[in-house]
């Protein structure tokens, strides 16, 4: 039997896992998400995908998140005809994000065409349609958990509670070797959650695999140990010191889970007297929707009776028209808002960090992580000033984090997961992380669980051969959609906003006219080649 894999997203980069298995019965794909982070990586999205939708005979859905789910209404509408397989948990929450998904690229892209059209610049289309999304949740067929299934001719697969959201997994894949006497067995791991998650129960998987695909995202991260009570208690002092700044406290957050784990803290800490009353909006119709969704499924959750709580609370305001949003822009004082997207990338968090961003009253706290090269990573990283829908904003709030409400496990509970599945006969391979982290995650497995010669670090669009007694990359140079440097460095659109800024900063700062005469002198000799 010929079996291969190929990393079509997630592979040293943490979004867009995407990963398509070849073999003697056809073509099977795990998650099909979006890309984020540089427009580099974005513009992934909107070009073909490195094989044939029409190919595919099956989807196997991790989970939810729009990194793992995103492209399914794309692959739908451009020729896939088979069966998506995910829990009800994970078909229930899609049912909101893909369509939302699909209704914020048709409003950007008519915000993106008429700059284009001003400056005499090409239209776009939308990657897909909120119709397109909808139309594509057909495709999806419910499994449960610890069942086999059949997804497809020689091939079985089951799923496992992955403790990373609701109805999150990670997928147990045996394909038939024939000939061979045994199944080829491989984990996909998912997004694998921490420990004292508030509404998740420990990850689940069983042992004794040829392969396993694992998450890495925070491989080279040792947490404290979080409980409960200390969760909840940074959160309070963070809520207090947002307080006394006398301004808005602003969190990204993603809207499935993190979103739903917050609010029932502030309300607990607000109601025990912990911190200051205060509203709490709710700025994001699809984070309202997912948190019906989410008390649907109370009795399944750990903690689930919290939920209730959340809509009887005086203190949440959900927000859900364009009106009742621009109006907390008008509001001063301590306040909370919680709006997506959760890397300040997109959606309504943009336009509150537009109003407080300058304030040194105002506080961002991230409660995510943050991909390489959006404006939530480059606010983590101290930036000074940054370019929000084409407007320069200095930053002068207070840029705090808050680690604790991660939906992933850090490096040594990754660590621990994978040892757990041993015996692994052929080979770990290591996804959904960025060079550092990997790198952290590899030190860590490396002799202590795995020879290090069987950890792989695949590149993007890599493949592996992998039946073959030991995984084997094939030559893929011309079928590369980036090179191996684009996808781990920031892009040149990154430079040129981080330039942009400088040039302003310098102008700025010059003494009186003449120097500035002198900067603008000097950048127009540069740009015309001149000495």
């Amino acid at each position: 039997m010929t079996m291969t894999v190929r990393f079509c997203g997630a592979a040293r980069t943490v979004t867009g896992s995407c990963f398509l298995f070849e073999h003697s019965h056809g073509r099977l794909l795990v998650d099909c998400g979006m890309f984020q982070g540089s427009k580099t990586l974005k513009a992934l999205n909107y070009s073909d995908f490195p094989f044939r939708p029409a190919d595919i005979g099956a989807v196997l859905l991790t989970h939810a998140h729009i990194d793992h789910s995103g492209l399914i209404p794309k692959l739908v509408k451009q020729g896939f005809r088979g069966k998506i397989h995910a829990t009800r948990g994970t078909i229930d929450l899609c049912s909101y994000l893909l369509p939302d998904a699909g209704s914020i690229q048709e409003s950007e892209v008519v915000t993106l065409n008429r700059r284009n059209r001003a400056r005499g610049r090409a239209e776009v289309t939308p990657i897909y349609t909120q119709a397109d999304a909808i139309a594509s949740l057909n495709a999806f067929q419910p499994v449960d958990y610890e069942t086999w299934c059949t997804p497809m001719r020689g091939v079985r697969a089951r799923y496992w509670n992955a403790g990373h959201l609701l109805g999150s997994a990670s997928i147990e894949l045996e394909f038939e070797n024939e000939g061979a006497g045994h199944a080829l067995r491989i984990l996909v791991s998912g997004d694998i959650g921490p420990d004292a998650k508030l509404l998740q129960p420990e990850p689940e998987a069983p042992a004794h695999f040829d392969y396993v695909i694992s998450e890495s995202t925070y491989g080279d991260t040792d947490r404290p140990a979080v409980t409960p009570d200390i969760r909840r208690a940074h959160l309070a002092a963070e809520v207090r010191d947002a307080a006394a700044a006398g301004g808005a406290m602003l969190i990204p957050s993603f809207a499935v889970e993190r979103t739903q784990e917050l609010m029932i803290d502030l309300i607990d800490l607000m109601e025990r007297g912990d911190i200051p009353k205060a509203p709490i909006f709710l700025d994001s119709p699809l984070a309202i929707r997912a948190t019906e969704v989410f008390r649907q499924h109370a009795a399944s959750l750990e903690n689930g009776a919290g939920l209730e709580r959340l809509f009887n609370s005086n203190y949440l305001r959900f927000t859900e028209t364009v009106d009742e949003s621009k109006a907390i822009g008008k509001l001063s004082g301590f306040h909370i808002v919680i709006a997506g997207s959760g890397m300040c990338d997109a959606g309504r968090i943009r336009h509150h960090l537009k109003r407080w961003l300058w304030s040194s009253e105002g506080t961002v706290l991230l409660v995510g992580f943050q991909a390489r090269g959006t404006l939530g990573r480059f606010l983590d990283d101290g930036i000074k000033a940054v370019r929000i829908q084409g407007e320069e904003i200095k930053v002068a709030a207070r840029i705090r984090r808050l680690d604790d409400y991660s939906g992933h496990a850090d490096g040594p509970e990754i660590a621990r997961w994978i040892a757990a599945r041993r015996p692994i006969r052929r080979g770990v391979f290591l996804v959904h992380g960025e060079d550092p982290a990997l790198a952290g995650l590899a030190e860590r497995i490396a002799e202590r669980t795995i020879p290090a010669a069987q950890v792989f670090r695949p590149v993007l669009d890599d493949i592996y051969d992998l039946s073959t007694a030991a995984p084997t990359a094939l030559d893929v140079t011309q079928r590369r959609r980036l090179t191996p440097e684009s996808v781990v460095r920031l892009d040149w659109h990154n430079e040129m906003s981080e330039l942009i800024l400088d040039i302003n900063e310098r102008i700025e700062k010059a003494a009186d006219d003449r120097a500035r005469g002198v900067i603008i002198r000097s950048l127009r000799r540069a740009l015309e080649g001149k000495s």
